[in-house]
C-alpha cells in the first residue's frame, strides 16, 4: 500500500529526512516512532504530498509527488488536535462532506462508527476533548479511504478516551484500513502497531515490531494472575524467592515479566501446587496501583 524509497528532506541546512526507506502491506497496520524532532511529522507530510522531498513515495502505487491530490483522496489524516468551526456535529460534518464531494448520506454510518450517533445536534464547543478527536476521526471516515493517517492522535486525551479512541482505530484496522500513526506513547504502539519505523535524527534507526522495540527499550509488561485468597501467600512467597517484580491488587498479583516469561511463571505456580483461577497479560507497562488482598 505506502513504499518509501531514501526519502530525504531538507530545510536549509537542516536534514528532516535522511534516506528513510520502509513499507507498509494492504490493511497492515505502522507506527512512527521516535522523539520530537526525529522525523515523524515530515514522514506524514510527505505521505500528503504538502512539500517537496528527494527519494520516492508511492501510496497505492501512485507517485505521491507527481499526483499529490489522487494520493490525498486515498488517506483519511487526523492530526493531533484539529481546530473546528463553531458549528453543530451535524453542520460540522456535512460541511466537510460538502469539501470532499461525498453524499451527505453517509454521515450516520460515520457517526455510529466513531461513537457519536445522538450527538449530532451538539455544538462542537460543547464536546469534551475525546469527542472532539472522535469528530475528527468520523471527518476523516467521509470519503471511506483506504488509509487512515494519524499524528499523535490521543496525545491531548485522558486514559479512558484513549482507550476508546484506540480500540476505535483496532476496529477499523480489522475492517481492512491500512493505518499509519505518529506516538510517543509505548502502550499505543503495542496496541496498534504491526510494525514500527523507529527514528532518531531524520534518519531509519530500526524496522522492528513493538515486542522488538519493548527489548530495545528495557520495557516489561505486566501478567495479571487471579489466585484464590488462601494460596496468595504461597504465591507472594514462591516469586520472592525466584527474584519476580510484583503487585498485590486484589484478589489479582502483577507480575512484572518480559513477554517469554509467562509460561516460566505459570510452570512455577504448577510446581509449587499453587492453582491460577484466571491469568492475562494487560496491555500496560505501567506499575499497577497495588491493593490489599481481600
Amino acid at each position: 500500500m505506502i513504499d518509501a524509497q531514501n526519502i530525504t528532506k531538507r530545510y536549509g541546512k537542516v536534514t528532516a529526512l535522511d534516506n528513510v526507506s520502509f513499507s507498509i502491506d494492504v490493511g497492515k497496520s505502522i507506527a512512527l516512532w521516535g522523539a520530537n524532532g526525529a522525523g515523524k511529522t515530515t514522514i506524514i507530510r510527505s505521505l500528503l504530498g504538502v512539500h517537496s522531498f528527494g527519494g520516492t513515495l508511492t501510496v497505492d502505487g501512485i507517485d505521491v509527488q507527481k499526483f499529490g491530490k489522487r494520493v490525498r483522496q486515498r488517506i483519511g489524516y487526523v492530526p493531533q488536535e484539529m481546530a473546528f468551526f463553531d458549528m453543530s456535529v451535524l453542520e460540522t460534518l456535512q460541511f466537510y462532506a460538502q469539501l470532499k464531494k461525498v453524499n451527505a448520506d453517509v454521515i450516520p454510518t460515520v457517526l455510529a462508527a466513531v461513537k457519536l450517533i445522538g450527538q449530532d445536534p451538539k455544538r462542537v464547543s460543547a464536546l469534551s476533548g475525546g469527542m472532539k478527536q472522535r469528530l475528527a476521526l468520523a471527518i476523516a471516515l467521509l470519503a471511506d479511504p483506504k488509509i487512515l493517517l494519524l499524528d499523535e492522535p490521543t496525545a491531548s486525551l485522558d486514559a479512558h478516551a484513549q482507550q476508546d479512541f484506540i480500540h476505535m482505530i483496532q476496529n477499523l484496522n480489522a475492517s481492512g484500513k491500512t493505518i499509519v500513526f505518529s506516538s510517543h506513547r509505548f502502550e499505543e504502539v503495542a496496541a496498534l502497531a504491526d510494525h514500527i519505523v523507529w527514528l532518531e535524527g531524520g534518519k531509519l534507526k530500526a524496522l522492528c515490531t513493538p515486542s522488538e522495540l519493548a527489548t530495545d527499550l528495557g520495557l516489561r509488561q505486566w501478567l495479571r494472575v487471579e489466585i484464590a485468597r488462601e494460596y496468595q501467600s504461597a504465591a507472594i512467597s514462591s516469586l520472592s524467592d525466584k527474584g519476580y517484580h510484583h503487585v498485590p491488587n486484589g484478589k489479582a498479583i502483577y507480575i512484572n515479566i518480559q513477554t517469554h516469561q509467562k509460561v516460566d511463571i505459570l510452570r512455577l505456580f504448577d510446581e509449587s501446587h499453587i492453582p491460577i483461577t484466571d491469568f492475562d497479560v494487560t496491555d500496560s507497562y505501567a506499575v499497577p496501583q497495588q491493593e490489599e488482598v481481600s
